[in-house]
């Protein structure tokens, strides 16, 4: 069965949001993390080779948490951005694979010539 968040909290700061997990998962996503990996169609694209690199989000904050049904939730961050439903698998395949999909965006900015 699929693991149910217990807790979704956004930091005082609205720069890291914290999800548990009823299986004893949790993870800390920056805000940054969160907007530049985005599941929204304009950073994902409608097929793999359209993804964007998003870059100069370092100080982007999350300024609202929505609930979506029963199954996601979505953020609308301070540069506006409010597209994409991250989901609870969104979570737990990004917080269990964090710094891997960490490393991968910070090379593609590097290859790219962009910045945080």
């Amino acid at each position: 069965m699929q693991a149910w968040p217990t807790e979704i909290r956004l930091h005082k700061t609205k720069q890291m949001l914290t999800i548990a997990f009823d299986n004893g998962e949790h993870y800390d996503f920056p805000a940054e993390f969160l907007r530049v990996t985005s599941p929204s169609a304009e950073v994902q694209g409608h097929a793999p080779e359209q993804k964007k690199t998003v870059s100069g989000k370092k100080d982007v904050e999350i300024m609202r948490v929505d609930p979506v049904g029963n199954y996601a939730i979505r953020l609308v961050f301070t540069d506006l951005h409010d597209t994409g439903y991250y989901t609870w698998d969104y979570f737990l395949e990004n917080g269990r694979n964090f710094d891997a999909v960490w490393a991968a965006y910070l090379s593609d900015l590097a290859a790219k010539g962009l910045t945080r």
